[in-house]
């Protein structure tokens, strides 16, 4: 096999493999005061394949709770091999919807010759609140839930709605994962990202087989451009949630 082969089957591989921000808390649910203290989770990866990505700290992490953000400072840089990732504790003290989200520094892609920047997110239910999971942020991009994002079983159909600067992103392409701790192989490569196209509200549906983290990613070309070494380059903004599924004890 020649030099000029091997690059281009590189170049498809790495293209082929989707990125997606990482938002994972210890509990999706809170039932009793054991569970409050949440360790927050914060990754850049390719979830099924757990082919880890560099994240650089991210510009803004936070909850959002009872309207308001709460801007979360303690991150703590951890590594795996050369990469780094980021870890956060957050006592959860009272009833209510917790939205653990964060706005990550954007991650030039030279395979693509990009910015990928994925503001990602995950709803924690404590104590049994059980209103205002629908509720909006405020991200730029962000992925409304239309299915209760928590408390799913295996086999549940999830459903969002795609907001783009707080209008419906319509046809737009959302890439689903499944974080696969359990060192699964899909039958080829292209089982690895689903994809899912929303609708002209911005909508869109997904059956998750297995129990577990899914991570949702809708992809959209932002108005901004980053400038690097005197040249524009395009940004890649995702709007990116996390649900958890299980199965019946």
């Amino acid at each position: 096999m020649n030099l000029k082969l091997l690059l281009v089957l590189s170049l498809l591989a790495s293209v082929a493999s989707a990125h997606f921000g990482v938002v994972i808390p210890s509990n999706s649910t809170i039932d009793d005061p054991s569970q409050a203290k949440e360790k927050i989770t914060y990754k850049f990866t390719h979830p099924f394949e757990g082919m880890m990505m560099n994240l650089d700290k991210p510009i803004e992490a936070g909850v959002f709770v009872n309207g308001k953000k709460e801007i979360i400072s303690n991150l703590v840089e951890k590594k795996d091999g050369k990469m780094s990732y980021y870890e956060a504790e957050y006592n959860v003290k009272n009833p209510g919807i917790y939205q653990f989200y964060m706005d990550p520094k954007p991650y030039f892609e030279p395979a693509e010759n990009i910015f990928i920047r994925h503001i990602t997110k995950t709803v924690v239910d404590a104590y049994g609140y059980g209103e205002g999971w629908d509720e909006q942020i405020g991200l730029k991009t962000e992925i409304i839930p239309l299915t209760r994002p928590y408390a799913l079983y295996k086999g549940n159909i999830f459903s969002g709605k795609v907001l783009y600067k707080g209008k419906p992103a319509k046809n737009t392409i959302v890439e689903v994962e499944y974080l696969n701790l359990k060192g699964l192989k899909a039958p080829g490569e292209d089982y690895i990202t689903q994809e899912v196209k929303t609708n002209e509200f911005g909508e869109f549906s997904f059956a998750m087989p297995l129990a577990g983290w899914w991570g949702f990613s809708a992809l959209s070309q932002d108005d901004e451009k980053i400038k690097k070494d005197g040249k524009d380059y395009p940004v890649e903004i995702g709007a990116v949630i996390w649900v958890e599924t299980k199965d019946y004890k």
